[in-house]
């Protein structure tokens, strides 16, 4: 994919699934800066720039949130970013292992944009990856 580096925050506890989420952008050649965290505490500092992020000046063009975060759940993580004036344009991609859906409805009723299941097979994971890349941040026009 061509276009400018865009920045991505992934919030994602469980270390392989992060990895096979960078792994797949690096092999479809998505120009990217992964910003990794593993807690939902964590996601909140970046995105509000305060703690070890205090120095951030700049917000992710896409975030990939997953629901089954330690200290804030993806939900909660969620609702933040939804309410927030200065937050809520930038799309958020529920990326996890739940069908539920009591998981899917509340995700949409607190406004994410994109909700997908994580395939337990890394073939189908990485295309949907790609796909996702694509839409995300080539064919999709934001403000």
């Amino acid at each position: 994919m061509q276009g400018h580096p865009i920045t991505i925050l992934l919030a994602e506890d469980n270390a392989a699934h992060a990895r096979l989420v960078m792994r797949s952008f690096r092999d479809h050649a998505v120009e990217n800066q992964v910003i990794q965290v593993d807690n939902g505490e964590s996601a909140l500092d970046y995105l509000f720039q305060r703690g070890e992020y205090s120095e951030i000046d700049t917000q992710p063009d896409l975030v990939l949130l997953d629901l089954r975060l330690p200290k804030y759940d993806g939900l909660q993580v969620l609702a933040e970013i939804k309410k927030d004036k200065a937050l809520n344009s930038i799309p958020v991609v529920i990326l996890t292992t739940s069908d539920a859906e009591s998981d899917i409805n509340m995700a949409y009723e607190h406004h994410a944009n994109s909700y997908l299941v994580k395939p337990i097979d890394f073939v189908e994971f990485s295309k949907m990856l790609k796909d996702l890349g694509f839409y995300w941040l080539v064919w999709n026009k934001s403000k």
